[in-house]
């Protein structure tokens, strides 16, 4: 079964935006930090392979709030991989461009996913689809961008969970960055 990994970049302090995230400003005040290590992405080193890696994923699924905040990605994140659009609610009439789909049980939203990625992982994207999957214990791994700053504010990663054991299983220094892999322990 495709494992469905979280890539999140996020600050020392937790933060995987700057505060006052909205419409113009999708990645809050500072919050564009922390993915200057993709400045590299198209090198040969280590930040260009966690690029890599990242778009070798067959689908995506992501929080609304991601979603709207990325513009719909314009309905293709990378590649034409299926986009999952974990949500609390669907507005009648509002149909998401491209191969999104919105989804209000986060099972339905995880098995569809892992059906469409086939062999490849599914990426994960947002704080709450996160915080969704982990609570539901669909959620097999993370791989943290995590950047040397201090946000001190914006929106956590994780906000208020239940523990969760975690095995570190690689760890690699980037320019800018170290990327953490961890399983996530059941």
């Amino acid at each position: 079964m495709s494992p469905v990994i979280l890539y999140m970049s996020m600050s020392l302090d937790g933060f995987v935006t700057g505060p006052d995230d909205r419409a113009g400003q999708e990645l809050g005040r500072g919050g564009g930090r922390l993915f200057t290590w993709l400045d590299d992405r198209l090198g040969d080193g280590v930040n260009g392979r966690i690029y890599r890696e990242a778009l070798g994923t067959g689908a995506l699924i992501s929080g609304r709030r991601t979603f709207e905040l990325a513009g719909r990605w314009n309905g293709d994140h990378h590649d034409g991989v299926p986009i999952h659009v974990l949500t609390h609610h669907v507005d009648s009439g509002d149909e998401p461009p491209g191969s999104a789909r919105f989804y209000t049980d986060v099972t339905a939203c995880v098995t569809e996913a892992v059906a469409a990625a086939g062999d490849k992982p599914v990426m994960v994207h947002g704080a709450s689809a996160a915080q969704s999957l982990l609570r539901a214990g669909l959620l097999d791994e993370m791989e943290i961008h995590l950047v040397p700053v201090l946000l001190g504010g914006g929106r956590r990663l994780f906000a208020e969970t239940d523990p969760v054991e975690l095995d570190l299983v690689r760890r690699l220094d980037g320019n800018g960055v170290t990327h953490l892999r961890y399983r996530v322990l059941r």
